[in-house]
């Protein structure tokens, strides 16, 4: 490849990934300067609503008014960060071309290198007997569904994100065993899937409960106390500090910017079910039946 090609492509990609950069963080701005002021604006209708129902129609206007701009940050911020990953893959890759051109390499990162029997077995060809089949990276681990990923999705680059979302899907996260094994057979890169799976957010690291309980935390449940509800949560499934989900792994805690049941606030969703107008009391009461479903 042309290496001033190459250079062209990085200073390209290089300036759209600090366009990007800039207007998310002026759109981060911005919604941060105007919450207070929105809250303040919901907190002050609601005492009016509270003295004169007349008041209610002009609450709900504005509250419709707040989803909706947070959707549509939440759309535009999506749309950037498509672009955004695009460019990033585009630099990394004009980057890695200029770097091999010069005789080095990116150092692998060290949670998901190699072991040096996995990398013997990159380079040897494939075995055809039927014991091989369903080998494994680790014990415990079968390799075949990444196998058939790989297969299906081809060895490119381009294959990261369908592959990841394949595993996050099948797994409900992505194990470091599967990652190791993507990279052992496609030309994506350690580098390349951390930077990939930390990037979206659709991706998780660490297991799943079996359960997924969103918070609402959009303007009008905030104002509504969805702080207390999240905190009161966390005390009743004995979430540690720093973590989403209980020891049992059954419940995952999530806060999500809105729900789109603004008249409910709080409000929270455990799985496809929506509980409303909660407070820290009553707010455990809607995993009730699934903590008495499961097994001591």
């Amino acid at each position: 490849m042309n290496p001033t090609r190459v250079r062209r492509a990085a200073r390209i990609s290089g300036g759209i990934i600090a366009l990007c950069t800039a207007i998310l963080a002026v759109d981060w701005a911005v919604a941060t300067y105007r919450e207070p002021r929105d809250e303040s604006i919901v907190k002050h209708l609601q005492e009016e609503v509270r003295e004169d129902p007349e008041f209610a129609p002009k609450l709900e206007a504005e509250n419709d008014r707040i989803t909706a701009a947070r959707l549509g940050r939440r759309q535009r911020g999506q749309a950037i960060a498509w672009i955004l990953l695009a460019a990033a893959a585009l630099f990394l890759t004009a980057v890695n071309h200029l770097r091999a051109a010069r005789g080095l390499r990116f150092v692998d990162l060290d949670t998901l290198k190699a072991p040096p029997a996995a990398q013997r077995r990159k380079r040897m060809k494939p075995a055809t007997n039927g014991a091989s089949a369903g080998a494994s990276t680790e014990a415990g681990f079968d390799t075949r569904f990444v196998d058939e990923l790989v297969a299906l999705h081809g060895r490119a680059k381009e294959a990261a994100i369908p592959i990841l979302q394949a595993i996050q899907t099948h797994y409900r996260h992505l194990p470091d065993e599967a990652l190791r094994r993507v990279c052992d057979l496609t030309d994506i890169t350690p580098a390349e899937i951390s930077g990939t799976s930390t990037f979206y957010g659709q991706f998780r690291r660490s297991p799943v409960g079996k359960h997924i309980v969103r918070v609402c935390h959009g303007t009008a449940c905030h104002v509504a106390g969805a702080r207390q509800i999240s905190d009161e949560l966390r005390r009743h499934l004995q979430i540690p500090e720093g973590a989403d989900t209980d020891p049992k792994r059954l419940f995952t805690l999530e806060e999500v910017a809105c729900l789109g049941c603004c008249s409910l606030a709080p409000v929270l969703m455990v799985d496809e079910h929506t509980a409303g107008r909660l407070t820290p009391s009553t707010a455990p009461s809607a995993l009730e039946d699934l903590e008495q479903r499961e097994p001591a």
